[in-house]
């Protein structure tokens, strides 16, 4: 027990490590800066996002409509170019991540709809909003060079995306581990009735989660459409398994009330060494999602086993 509690307890850091280990021994030159920076910058997309779904997990939420805010925002963000120039665009583009958010929040906070249920309907209404407005069809922005600057790698690993990415996450650890508001999202989580007891506005926090969650991923969107100068409705379609699979990997409790941002970083990093490492071994996208799949099933069970062992052993002891 006390050997699966340790396991339990650092099973980010053991797996994101022998996912490396495993990664360098198979693929020459996994853990070269060219390599590793790439690996950071592609997951970079998945990780804003996952900042955001980080935070309404530990509230008790979730949002599935964040791969379909993913290709809206973006798409929005280069259909505007032409009329409204590059930065304008991009600013509606992120508006129109925090609206949808603002939408999510409204059906599972004001109309008290169980929040996997609001936002798959919302994410099939975002997605057929993007193929409206697209006719279906990838649509090309304005600006190449923008897209060239925005890819270019400093200091050997670094892009603009992953050191947004990285900053985000220092500055989501900050809030969650060092402020009030962030210690009380976490009561929330565990229960939100007695935070509200005790007079924390629980249905403020959650509407003001989904409305946070959904800015991240219109922001994801609006960078990778800049990035490759290009918006479609089919960006994003696989995101948000991928993201739960980090969030989840990482620690966060899909019942709420635990988690942190350090966890979905590393979490984040495992999945992108996982899927980079697969990919230079040419093994097909469908066996990567069964195997970031059976990863996600094992820890799950995990968590519940050392939960499960752990409350026994308390009643066993309350009881003598």
């Amino acid at each position: 027990m006390a050997l699966l509690s340790q396991i339990a307890r650092y099973r980010v850091a053991l797996i994101l490590g022998l996912t490396l280990v495993v990664a360098s021994l198979l693929v020459p030159g996994f853990l070269s800066l060219t390599t590793l920076g790439l690996g950071l910058d592609r997951s970079s997309t998945i990780g804003i996002i996952a900042i955001g779904l980080t935070v309404l997990l530990i509230a008790g939420q979730i949002d599935l409509s964040g791969g379909a805010v993913f290709a809206l925002a973006g798409i929005v963000s280069i259909e505007l170019q032409p009329s409204l120039g590059l930065w304008p665009a991009a600013f509606i583009g992120v508006l129109t991540g925090a609206a949808a958010g603002v939408l999510n929040g409204i059906l599972s906070v004001g109309f008290k709809v169980n929040s996997l249920v609001a936002t798959l309907a919302t994410m099939l209404i975002f997605r057929s909003i993007a193929h409206w407005i697209t006719a279906s069809q990838p649509v090309s922005g304005t600006d190449i060079m923008f897209s060239l600057a925005l890819a270019k790698i400093y200091f050997d690993i670094f892009t603009v995306r992953s050191a947004l990415f990285l900053v985000a996450i220092l500055l989501l650890h900050f809030w969650l581990t060092r402020t009030v508001s962030g210690r009380n999202l976490f009561a929330v989580g565990s229960n939100a009735i007695a935070a509200e007891a005790s007079g924390i506005s629980s249905g403020k926090m959650v509407f003001l989660g989904f409305v946070f969650a959904s800015t991240l991923a219109g922001v994801a969107g609006v960078l990778q459409s800049l990035a490759t100068n290009t918006g479609s409705p089919m960006f994003g379609s696989e995101l948000t398994v991928s993201v739960i699979a980090a969030v989840v990997v990482g620690g966060t409790r899909l019942e709420g009330g635990r988690g942190s941002a350090l966890g979905t970083l590393g979490g984040v990093l495992t999945i992108a060494s996982l899927t980079t490492a697969m990919e230079f071994q040419s093994i097909p996208a469908y066996v990567q999602q069964v195997v970031a799949g059976l990863i996600l099933i094992l820890l799950v069970v995990l968590d519940r086993t050392v939960r499960t062992t752990a409350r026994a052993n308390t009643r066993a002891a309350a009881s003598v």
